[in-house]
């Protein structure tokens, strides 16, 4: 196991915006309007989607999801302006990390405004002028939460392997960037926020961008969502589990897969697991690379474990 040398978290930060470390051998761990059907074209992909993107935009967008926030050209356009350096950061990490950058994760993330999720919920403040930072890094939500570094949510992303017709689910909804970024690639991406002032807030955000296709909840994802007929083609867990819930297990598609962070709260050792599930319904494991991650709250705390594959 390689040393820990990245910084990623969803469920929180230890001591309000710390970062927390995330790395591991093959550490295999956006930007504008409601269309994806575009290949990932660098820094000329990034144009297009500035151009299409104003500040006009970004304000009313604010608005309506209930954040309202003003800007001056000059700030918008500093934004953007990082916004190509980002993209390219994300390419090159992929590329390092996994050999191959997927075209479908890249255009997801030219095209998903990272800008429109800075938001610190309690304080009611956006902070927009955070976005695509040269250092990738976790910022504060409010609540506990945290937005993850963008290097850290592009690996997850491609990782999990989200295809066209996939329907996905997230625990950990967070500021809603990576259901935003998985719902510009699959048919439908369902996501759940424990935080209930949280996930009562952020799920006001998707419509606003076009994202019809997102679907939020307050909930314990421990227990999975089991109305949502059919299952999930993917899972993707934000925060460290201490064992794999079996309702994740069970809602897990046939083909399906599962990337979940396993190990103690607070404690180095955790692990990234990718599960998957064979046409049978046998469910396979992976070590993918060591990580630390804020643990999953709720039942789980309280639950008696049962093992999975390892």
């Amino acid at each position: 196991m390689a040393p820990f040398d990245r910084t990623i978290t969803r469920r929180g930060l230890i001591s309000g915006a710390a970062a927390v470390a995330f790395a591991g051998p093959a550490l295999a761990v956006a930007f504008a309007g409601p269309a994806l059907a575009v290949s990932f074209a660098g820094p000329a992909l990034a144009a297009a989607n500035a151009a299409q993107w104003t500040r006009a935009d970004y304000e009313k967008a604010m608005a309506a999801s209930g954040r309202p926030v003003t800007l001056t050209d000059a700030q918008f356009d500093a934004i953007q302006k990082r916004r190509p350096g980002a993209l390219k950061r994300i390419e090159a990490y992929l590329k390092e990390r996994l050999s191959s950058a997927d075209p479908a994760v890249l255009a997801a993330f030219a095209e998903v405004p990272r800008e429109y999720f800075h938001y610190v919920y309690p304080d009611k403040v956006a902070q927009p002028s955070m976005a695509y930072e040269d250092t990738p890094k976790p910022w504060a939500l409010g609540y506990g939460s945290a937005l993850s570094d963008y290097l850290g949510q592009a690996y997850m992303t491609q990782v999990c392997q989200p295809k066209p017709g996939d329907v996905t689910l997230e625990i950990g909804t967070g500021s809603g960037f990576q259901s935003s970024i998985l719902s510009r690639i699959v048919k439908d991406a369902y996501t759940i926020e424990i935080i209930e002032p949280l996930g009562k807030a952020v799920d006001k955000i998707f419509e606003p961008l076009g994202y019809t296709n997102v679907h939020g909840k307050v909930g314990d994802g421990y227990f999975g969502w089991p109305e949502v007929q059919g299952g999930f083609d993917i899972i993707i867990v934000t925060c460290a589990a201490t064992f794999v819930p079996q309702a994740l297990l069970q809602q897990l598609k046939p083909g399906g897969r599962m990337v979940i962070p396993i190990g103690q709260p607070f404690k180095r050792g955790q692990v990234l697991y990718v599960y998957t599930k064979d046409a049978e319904g046998k469910v396979h494991s992976k070590r993918d690379m060591g990580v630390f991650f804020i643990p999953m709250t709720g039942a789980i705390a309280k639950a008696t474990p049962v093992p999975a594959p390892q």
